[in-house]
C-alpha cells in the first residue's frame, strides 16, 4: 500500500520531503491558486522544491478552477488569465497540470474553454515537456530543520520570508535557478551547481557545514545571509559560524534589530575602483541597511568590506538628524575568495529586508552578489523590459527555455485581470557540447523562428510573449552532453 500526500513542499511543509522523495512514487502539490499577498511564481517555486527531493519522479500541480479563499467559495470561477498564468508557471519547473473542481455541477461554464486549452497545447508539446536535467547552475538551499528548530512559531518571518526575498530577486534579475533540500547537500545532489545561495539558514549539522567547506573547496561558491550555520541542526546556537572558516568572519557575541534608520556606505578599494558588488551603484554614495544584523569579526587584518554599516542615528527630531561619532565601521558584506571558490557574506538579514520593503537596492545588490560569485555565463541570458520566471531544460533531442511573463500590476496582489503582453526579448543560450541546433521553434506561438549561431551560443528574438512562451531547439544530434 502507498500513502500519496497531496502536500509538502518548502521549509515550512510538516512532512519530510527527504523521506518522501525516498518513499513516495509520486506527490501532487496541492496549491491549488493565489491569495493573499501569494506571487504567481509560487506555484514554480513548489515544483522546484519537490524535484529537489523527489528527483526525475512525476510530479503534479493541482490547480483549481475556484477561487482560492478562507471564505470557500468553491463555485467560484477564477479569471482565465490568472489561471493560465499559475499554470505556466508550473510547468516551466517540472509540475504536470492536474485541475480539480469542487462540486460535480458545472454552474459557471467560464472556466472550461481555459482548461481545454491548457491541456490541448500541454499534449501538442508533451515531447518538450519530458525533461532529463535542468541546466540551472545556481541553487537555493531551504531547510525544514531550520523551519522546525531554530525558526519555530516564527518560522514564517525568521526562515521562509528571506527566501521569498532571495526567489524574487533572482526572478528580477532573470537568473534560472533550482531549489536544494539541506539534507541532500552531498556532491551526487550539487554537483550540477557553480553556486549555492544560503538565505538565513541558520541550523546546519557539522556534517552539513562540512559539505557546504567541500562544496567551496572544490570550485564551488556561496552565498549566505544573516544567522547562516549560527545554529546546530537542534537550534542551538553555537559560540561561533559552523562555516566561520568559509566566510572569514567569526560570531561577536551579539544580534542587533530592528534598526532603525541604519544605511550601507559604499567604499572604494586601495585602486579607487568599485568591487563589482556595487555595479549600477557608482553614483550613490549609501544605500539602506538591512533591518536586523549579527555582530561579525574579521579573522584576518587584512580585511576590506566594500559595504560598510552607517548606525542607527535619530530621524526626529530635526536639529538631531546626524549620525554618531564612531572610530570604525562594521563590514555590511564580507566578500572573500577561498581557493577556487568565492563567498558573499551578508551579516544583515538583506533577503528578509528585500521582501518586506522591495527595495530596489537590495535586488541589485543580492543580483551582483550571485553573478559576482557565480562568474560564468549563465545557461540562458534574456535582454528586454518585463519581469519574466526563466527556466533551461534538456530533453532527449532538444533544449528549451521557458519564459514566464510575470510583468502585471497584479503580480503581488490579487487576481489578474488581463495580461499585460511584453516585446522583443533577446535570446542567448548556450548549447551544450557536441550538439548542434537544426531548428527553433516557439511552443506557444506555434512556429519556427530565425536564429543565429555564435561559438557554443544560440541568438534569437522572441517578439512577444502574452502569458508563456517557450523556444524549443532541435538538436540534430542525439546525445546531451554537460555544458
Amino acid at each position: 500500500a502507498s500513502y500519496i500526500a497531496n502536500a509538502g513542499g518548502g521549509a515550512l511543509s510538516p512532512l519530510d520531503m527527504k523521506t518522501i522523495g525516498e518513499l513516495a512514487p509520486t506527490l501532487f502539490a496541492d496549491r491549488q491558486g493565489r491569495s493573499g499577498l501569494m506571487a504567481p511564481w509560487a506555484n514554480g517555486k513548489n515544483g522546484k522544491e519537490y524535484r529537489a527531493t523527489m528527483g526525475k519522479k512525476a510530479i503534479a500541480g493541482i490547480f483549481s478552477v475556484g477561487i482560492e479563499d478562507k471564505y470557500r467559495w468553491k463555485d467560484s470561477v477564477q479569471s482565465g488569465d490568472e489561471m493560465r498564468l499559475w499554470v505556466a508557471d508550473g510547468m516551466a519547473h517540472g509540475l504536470r497540470p492536474w485541475f480539480t473542481k469542487f462540486n460535480a455541477k458545472i454552474i459557471d461554464r467560464r472556466w472550461l474553454p481555459v482548461v481545454e486549452e491548457i491541456y490541448k497545447w500541454h499534449f501538442a508539446n508533451e515531447a518538450y515537456l519530458r525533461n532529463e536535467r535542468s541546466f540551472a547552475r545556481v541553487g537555493m538551499v531551504f531547510s525544514q530543520q531550520t523551519a522546525a528548530f531554530y525558526g519555530g512559531e516564527k518560522a514564517r518571518a525568521l526562515v521562509e520570508d528571506p527566501a521569498l526575498g532571495f526567489y524574487q530577486a533572482l526572478i528580477e534579475a532573470r537568473i534560472p535557478f533550482e531549489m536544494v533540500h539541506d539534507r541532500l547537500l552531498d556532491r551526487q545532489h550539487t554537483a550540477q551547481f557553480r553556486t549555492l545561495i544560503l538565505p538565513n539558514i541558520a541550523a546546519l549539522s557539522s556534517l552539513q557545514c562540512e559539505q557546504l567547506r567541500e562544496f567551496v573547496e572544490s570550485g564551488g561558491n556561496i552565498v549566505a545571509t544573516y544567522e547562516t550555520s549560527l545554529y546546530d541542526e537542534w537550534g542551538v546556537r553555537r559560540k561561533d559560524f559552523g562555516l566561520a572558516s568559509v566566510f572569514g568572519v567569526s560570531f561577536a557575541g551579539g544580534v542587533k534589530g530592528p534598526l532603525l534608520n541604519s544605511y550601507l556606505s559604499l567604499q572604494k578599494d586601495s585602486t579607487g575602483a568599485y568591487h563589482p558588488l556595487l555595479a549600477g551603484f557608482e553614483d550613490a554614495t549609501r544605500i539602506i541597511n538591512a533591518t536586523n544584523q549579527v555582530e561579525i569579526k574579521p579573522v584576518s587584518q587584512k580585511f576590506f568590506s566594500p559595504l560598510q554599516i552607517v548606525p542607527s542615528y535619530p530621524d526626529l527630531p530635526m536639529e538631531a538628524v546626524f549620525p554618531p561619532p564612531v572610530t570604525t565601521h562594521n563590514p555590511g558584506v564580507v566578500i572573500r575568495e577561498s581557493g577556487p571558490g568565492r563567498v558573499v557574506y551578508f551579516p544583515g538579514d538583506i533577503d528578509r529586508t528585500f521582501w518586506e520593503v522591495l527595495d530596489v537596492d537590495h535586488a541589485k545588490l543580492l543580483r551582483n552578489a550571485v553573478l559576482w560569485a557565480t562568474n560564468e555565463t549563465a545557461p540562458a541570458s534574456v535582454e528586454g523590459q518585463g519581469v519574466l520566471d526563466i527556466s533551461v531544460w534538456g530533453q532527449k533531442n532538444s533544449m528549451t527555455v521557458h519564459l514566464v511573463n510575470l510583468t502585471n500590476p497584479m503580480m503581488m496582489k490579487g487576481p489578474v485581470r488581463e495580461v499585460i503582453p511584453i516585446a522583443n526579448q533577446s535570446v542567448r543560450i548556450q548549447i551544450p557540447k557536441g550538439s548542434r541546433v537544426a531548428r527553433a521553434k516557439l511552443l506557444v506561438a506555434g512556429k519556427t523562428i530565425p536564429f543565429k549561431s555564435e561559438q557554443s551560443f544560440i541568438l534569437l528574438n522572441v517578439p512577444s510573449i502574452d502569458v508563456h512562451e517557450v523556444i524549443a531547439l532541435d538538436f540534430a544530434v542525439q546525445a546531451i552532453e554537460g555544458i
